[in-house]
Order: structure tokens, then C-alpha cells, then sequence
């Protein structure tokens, strides 16, 4: 049978995504890997995490890497835009990573990341659906169908989405806000559990809510 494998936000923490990626039975062909986003920033080593999900995208047929609330930010700081909220939330360790300076000019900060990297940071999905799920980072706002929700919602929402207790019409699965706990309910399924905090790295297998933890 078809599975669907969802991983939580990684933030830098390399060890964490390779240790949870060996516990999965993943059919290389046929079932699907989704990374719920924010692979970047306060963790040590985001730069080695991009490298691990762009080998994956070429050795498993369907991974799909959605877009975080970190990697627009960083896509932001790399056109100079919002460079403080971006320093504020951890990018310090992204720029390392890479060995961007913060007296590096625009030109020179983007001439360090890899074209390969900055197609990837290009191409990350706002969301994903399937004929059950809605994968996204952040959540979606409440009694706004799925093509009319903004951008800024789906990346950065938080308890307006998860308080609500609202039928999305398929279940949602979501990160950005990180718990102690996995957040699974009939409506949405919340697997951001603090990696980078301390916390574990969590996979959830669907259909069957089957839980992996690094």
C-alpha cells in the first residue's frame, strides 16, 4: 500500500534526520517522503541538511519539500530584505553554515550559496494535498479554501489554525509551532517537536499514524 511518510522541522540538526530517516521503511518508489519545511537555521549544520534533501530528492522517486517560514526569511536576507527579523529567528547559523558574512553586500552573499541550493530554496511548495491531506507548514486560516489562503498564513499562522476546531475538509498536517508532544486530532496533525530545542525529530506514517522519533 501506498504511505506517506511527513517530517517535522529540522533546523540544522543533521544527526537527528539521518538517524529518523534509517527507522523508515520507505519504498523508494512508490510511497512519498514530505518535509513540512524550516530545514535551515539555528541548528549547526543547515547547509548539510539542504545537501541530504536534495541527495533524496535524486535517490527516492517522490519527495516533496515544502516552503518554511526559515527558508523565506533567508531567501529575503539574501535580497536584503528584513535582515533583522531574519538574524532575530536563529539565520545566524544558516549564514555560517555557508560562510556568508554580515558585512557581505548582496552579490557576495548569494555568490556563497550554491546554484544547486538556490533552486532548491526556489522551488519549495507552499503546500501539498493529496486525496485525505493537506501538507503545509504553519497551517491554514480558518473558511478560506486552499487556493485563496496567503502566502504569509500558510508559512507563519499559528493558534488562529491550531485552536480552531473547524472540518478543512481533509486533514491537516502542519509543523512551525513546536510542542512537547505530537498534536493529532480529527482536523489536523501538528509533528513539530522541537528538534532544534532539544526535543525529538518526528515522522509520521500515513494512512496508518504510525510515529518515528530521533
Amino acid at each position: 500500500m501506498h504511505k506517506i511518510f511527513a517530517i517535522g522541522d529540522i533546523h540544522g540538526c543533521l544527526e537527528k534526520l539521518e538517524d529518523l530517516l534509517e527507522q523508515l521503511a520507505v519504498d523508494r518508489q512508490s510511497d512519498t517522503l514530505v518535509f513540512i519545511g524550516d530545514y535551515i537555521d539555528r541548528g549547526k549544520y543547515s547547509r548539510e541538511v539542504v545537501d541530504y534533501l536534495i541527495r533524496l530528492q535524486r535517490e527516492y522517486r517522490n519527495v516533496i519539500c515544502l516552503r518554511g517560514n526559515h527558508e523565506q526569511m533567508f531567501l529575503n536576507y539574501l535580497d536584503g530584505v528584513n535582515e533583522g527579523l531574519y538574524l532575530g529567528n536563529g539565520g545566524r547559523a544558516t549564514l555560517d553554515s555557508y560562510g556568508i558574512l554580515l558585512s557581505d553586500d548582496l552579490e557576495e552573499r548569494k555568490a556563497k550559496i550554491p546554484e544547486e541550493h538556490m533552486n532548491f530554496f526556489r522551488l519549495l511548495l507552499p503546500y501539498y494535498e493529496t486525496d485525505h491531506y493537506i501538507f503545509v507548514h504553519a497551517g491554514v486560516r480558518p473558511e478560506l479554501p486552499l487556493n485563496r489562503q496567503a502566502i504569509d498564513d500558510l508559512l507563519w499562522i499559528r493558534f488562529e489554525f491550531i485552536e480552531n476546531e473547524n472540518d478543512f475538509g481533509k486533514t491537516v498536517v502542519f509543523g512551525h509551532t513546536p510542542m512537547k508532544n505530537l498534536l493529532i486530532n480529527k482536523n489536523k496533525i501538528g509533528i513539530d517537536t522541537g528538534a532544534v530545542y532539544g526535543g525529538k525529530l518526528t515522522a509520521i506514517e500515513l494512512p496508518d499514524i504510525r510515529i518515528y522519533q530521533a
